[in-house]
């Protein structure tokens, strides 16, 4: 293979695996907080141009391989929060907010070390909770309508042994398949088929504000955005965090009026643009995100016929393959929060609290479940004799992978952190 066109192809690839991988629990988030399915559809195609926008952006700028999608824990956490107070313009209010607030994080850097130094215990833990509905969702197809799920887990199984990177994309394939197979032929979606930005005007609502606004950027922070920098740190680059902070925050709170839910760095298709899979020389691997992001940009044009794929669909099916999707995140969030044995039970009621779904005051769960695991920690914790603090590598919580090459050298290319 030409050294030019590797990168071009691992790009493709990336974008593919992203969209494919993700683009239902998308969909689901959206509609979970009141879009409708028109709203739905432009947000995905929102968060799908401003992804690409944004890697573009940061990948010319930096000739880095910074690799942008959406948040996909931020989606699933839209499942789990359900309707908000105030209905639609409030959760796209919320959007806004959690876009802000990443901007800001990426202005003062003490605000993203504040969001860093939440105990990696209880945040995957939140995270997990958020993730478990959702995970479920296979278990329920197999039961509910088996002949159509059947063969989508079986073919997941299959490539996640053989071909891992494969196998959410792979499992879509066969559930479009059962769909076309089985769907009534004259019910076209109402989206329709073609893109369309459908724009909200935001309010603002306390409960959504404190419910999901905030989760939502703690998520994708701690979820997303952390992971990402660890990944490229972890080959050998040093990730001008500030600056992708900044340009996803800002392309988030751009995306938010219509519909779209937050822009971050990806996690874990990350690995797939900065690898050697994608070039041999680390220089040129920038050509792989730049190319990852058009073509994630240019998916985003059949948002409309995403979208009627879903409604065609019995719902449980499509929330099968956005749980198959979310397996591995939940794998490694649960890894994580029992990963301290001092931090277990409050990790434990962490997750409780969060999986239960239940909303008190106008707050979803996830507030609560971060909340409650807090004062658990403060409660119950033993404190530790003070040693000397483990260097920052950024952390990981989502289960992304971090894959370190031995004798690459740190700050190989790229500007240091906070710029």
């Amino acid at each position: 293979m030409t050294g030019s066109l590797q990168p071009v192809l691992a790009g493709v690839v990336t974008a593919l695996v992203g969209f494919a991988s993700s683009f239902t629990v998308v969909l689901a988030g959206l509609r979970a907080v009141g879009a409708t399915d028109t709203q739905a559809s432009s947000g995905l195609l929102a968060v799908c141009v401003l992804s690409g926008a944004s890697a573009v952006w940061l990948g010319l700028r930096h000739r880095l391989p910074i690799s942008i999608a959406w948040s996909t824990p931020g989606a699933a956490l839209l499942v789990a929060t359900g309707p908000v107070a105030g209905g639609w313009p409030a959760a796209v209010g919320a959007f806004v907010v959690s876009g802000l607030l990443i901007v800001a994080a990426g202005l003062f850097p003490p605000l993203s070390r504040a969001v860093a130094a939440i105990p990696k215990p209880i945040a995957a833990a939140m995270l997990a909770g958020v993730l478990l509905p959702l995970c479920t969702a296979p278990v329920r197809a197999l039961v509910e309508v088996p002949a159509l799920a059947g063969p989508v887990v079986l073919v997941w199984l299959l490539l996640h042994r053989y071909a891992r990177r494969w196998a959410v994309p792979g499992a879509l394939a066969v559930a479009v398949v059962a769909i076309a197979l089985t769907a009534p032929p004259a019910r076209p979606g109402s989206a329709g088929l073609w893109p369309v930005l459908d724009p909200t005007v935001p309010s603002l609502s306390l409960s959504a504000l404190v419910g999901l606004a905030v989760p939502l950027f703690l998520v994708t922070m701690a979820a997303q955005n952390v992971p990402g920098m660890a990944v490229l740190t972890g080959y050998g680059y040093r990730p001008p965090f500030g600056s992708a902070l900044r340009v996803t925050g800002l392309a988030s709170a751009v995306a938010a009026p219509v519909g779209g839910h937050a822009v971050n760095l990806a996690a874990i298709t990350a690995a797939l643009a900065a690898g050697p899979d994608a070039h041999p020389d680390p220089d040129r691997r920038w050509i792989a995100s730049v190319t990852a992001g058009v073509g994630l940009a240019l998916l985003g044009l059949g948002a409309g016929v995403a979208t009627t794929l879903v409604l065609l669909s019995p719902p449980v099916l499509i929330e099968a393959v956005a749980g198959l999707a979310l397996v591995g995140a939940l794998a490694g969030a649960l890894a994580a929060a029992l990963a301290e044995p001092d931090a277990r039970e409050a990790a434990v009621v962490t997750f409780v609290v969060t999986a239960a779904g239940v909303s008190l005051l106008g707050v979803g769960g996830a507030f609560w479940g971060l909340l409650a695991g807090g004062l658990m920690l403060l409660l119950f914790r033993r404190p530790r004799p003070a040693t000397a603090p483990a260097p920052e590598d950024g952390g990981t919580v989502a289960g992304a992978a971090t894959p370190r090459q031995p004798g690459r050298r740190p700050g190989r290319r790229g500007v240091p952190a906070g710029r």
